[in-house]
């Protein structure tokens, strides 16, 4: 009982440790993406004066990342298969930690419309399996360090602590055939509840004395959803499904045109395509925190055709960011694009574009995520808490119509 009793405390000291380094290295990363992003899109054009620079810089980073992806291989991995690896294969490489901190650094930087959470979870996976393997009395259970890590990861990007856990545990659903010894649930529950308490401790901290590492996502104020609002769920959910259609087709029309390029090439191109949209259509770039908070005190300024314009060329940017090299996650970007569809759908109707935006989005994630529930966790990020029961109701009615659909 004694040693039973000092494991499960070296378990836990280990978990909160995880946390920390993990708060440390999200803190850390976002906050060298904040500097370099000034540094490139304010001060440089600024001191420039050359309207040009954009796509001089997004095509130098373009060719940069698919020289590093040439030699060094493919990253970073999407989040999908980040997770399919750590539940599939028991193990996540971190072999080639530098590779996959700059290739998941580059996209962001230069203004690719992608986030930074496909990216960081797989460099938190691959910290956590090396723990597994260097240290003696935590190797057996080096597959649920790092679900906690990625549950982390995912927690200190999107402000919303049990959007981790619900993605990550819903991801673990089912599993059979494993013969690690398993942590027990409540046990496990407590481990993510301590890593991540740890973990936005840190960041809190670093933040308080350096300085936040990024603006994050708005909350949006609440208010009254009205008769019209709910009358025209019928109209917000088709539309967020389509929105989601719109993406899987992006990425297979992407995808087939990425194939037939070279490395480098495409990678390249993609820059250079980034470049001239920053010139173009610049609400298209970055992953959509800046602007989402925008949206509330501009979206009146815009036509309604030219906000669901914005919604479907930043799907397409998405995807072809990701197909062609440049590559990142795609929840950040997706929220900002179903945003803009209910903002713009609520101009048309003169209904609550909060309440719009949010059944849109829902829809859209729940047909892609099929979990209701960690949908519903996520868009707290900026969605107020009351439309909670409008957002799973979205998220169910879009995870179970695309569901059968397939079928």
């Amino acid at each position: 009982m004694n040693v039973k009793i000092r494991n499960d405390i070296k378990l836990y000291i280990l978990v909160i440790m995880l946390g920390a380094v993990t708060g440390a290295v999200l803190w850390l990363f976002l906050k060298a993406v904040g500097l370099c992003t000034g540094f490139l899109w304010e001060y440089l054009p600024e001191k420039s004066g050359a309207s040009w620079l954009p796509i001089i810089i997004c095509g130098a980073g373009g060719l940069a990342a698919g020289l590093i992806r040439k030699r060094y291989g493919d990253y970073p991995e999407e989040l999908n298969v980040v997770l399919g690896k750590i539940k599939k294969e028991k193990h996540y490489g971190y072999s080639k930690m530098p590779v996959m901190l700059i290739c998941a650094f580059l996209p962001l930087i230069i203004g690719a419309s992608v986030g930074p959470e496909a990216g960081l979870t797989g460099i938190i996976a691959g910290l956590c399996y090396w723990v597994g393997d260097n240290v003696k009395y935590a190797k057996e259970h080096a597959r649920e360090y790092s679900e906690i890590g990625a549950a982390v990861t995912l927690a200190g990007i999107f402000h919303v602590p049990l959007f981790g856990i619900f993605a990550i545990e819903e991801n673990a659903a089912g599993e059979k055939g494993d013969e690690t010894p398993a942590i027990p649930k409540t046990s496990k529950l407590l481990m993510y509840g301590l890593s991540i308490a740890s973990s936005i401790l840190v960041m809190k901290g670093l933040g308080s004395v350096f300085g936040k590492a990024g603006e994050g996502f708005p909350s949006f104020e609440a208010s009254e959803a009205a008769g019209i609002d709910l009358a025209l769920m019928l109209l917000y959910v088709p539309a967020g499904l389509i929105l989601f259609l719109a993406f899987v087709l992006s990425e297979k029309v992407t995808g087939a045109v990425s194939a037939k390029l070279p490395a480098v090439v495409k990678e390249t191109l993609c820059g250079l395509c980034v470049g001239i949209m920053a010139l173009l259509v610049p609400e298209v770039l970055f992953s959509g925190e800046e602007q989402l908070g925008m949206l509330p005190a501009s979206y009146s300024s815009y036509l309604p055709a030219a906000l669901m314009g914005i919604c479907l060329l930043k799907i397409f940017m998405t995807a072809f960011c990701i197909q062609f090299g440049l590559k990142g996650g795609h929840f950040f970007p997706l929220i900002y694009a179903c945003s803009c569809m209910g903002f713009g759908a609520a101009a048309l109707f003169s209904a609550n574009a909060v309440f719009a935006a949010a059944i849109v989005t829902a829809a859209a994630l729940g047909a892609q995520l099929k979990k209701p529930i960690a949908v519903s966790m996520l868009l707290l990020i900026c969605f107020p808490f009351k439309l909670i029961l409008w957002i799973f109701i979205a998220a169910a009615l879009g995870s179970r119509i695309s569901v059968i659909k397939k079928r």
